[in-house]
């Protein structure tokens, strides 16, 4: 689950916490329960990385509370994280979501190939359902289900494609990149809605 690492040193990217703060604060994000035995390893593993520094804050009458900060060891970390895509990850719709929420984070070139590579995981996904959708030509259910998978996944290329050109746009026009919601372009991309 390397989304929750990329949402953990996210958080941790804006500002220090303590365990509990920056559980809740990934668990705001998610709407996951994030469990100790899956946050605490994370940060241990971090901190023998050198990406994460924890430090401890004495409390009256309470053990001290543990603080961790991001180093630039895991500034540079996170983006090289939040950067790639592995094919075995590219096909998990939350793997590849997060990546997407933080493209802000990103140079265009990186975004395209996070794009390429969801991408391909998808027409791969329709190689394998195309395969399916004839054995279960005589199923009716099943032949629903698979057609359904199909047009979703279809959908969602044809959302990259826009997606891709919208990053393009972006990598031969930096200024265009940075612009926020004030400052978008005039003309919006084919299947754009307008605000």
């Amino acid at each position: 689950m390397s989304y929750i690492e990329l949402l953990i040193l996210r958080h941790l990217s804006s500002r220090p916490a303590h365990g509990y703060e920056l559980r809740k604060r990934v668990e705001a994000v998610t709407g996951f329960t994030l469990h100790n035995n899956s946050l605490y390893p994370a940060l241990r593993r971090f901190e023998d990385a050198g990406a994460v520094l924890k430090t401890s804050h004495p409390q009256q009458g309470r053990p001290p509370k543990l603080v961790y900060e991001l180093t630039d060891v895991g500034q540079e970390l996170f983006h090289d994280m939040l950067a790639d895509l592995p094919a075995d990850q590219a096909g998990d719709d939350t793997e590849f979501l997060t990546r997407l929420g933080q493209f802000d984070l990103l140079a265009p070139a990186e975004r395209l190939a996070i794009l390429d590579a969801r991408d391909a995981a998808l027409a791969e996904r329709l190689g394998r359902l195309a395969a399916l959708r004839e054995r279960a030509a005589e199923q009716s259910w099943s032949g629903l289900v698979t057609a359904e998978i199909i047009s979703r996944t279809e959908q969602e290329r044809a959302w990259l494609r826009r997606l891709r050109q919208r990053a393009s746009r972006a990598e031969r026009d930096p200024a265009w990149s940075e612009s926020g919601p004030a400052k978008r372009p005039e003309s919006p991309l084919p299947g754009e809605q307008v605000r």
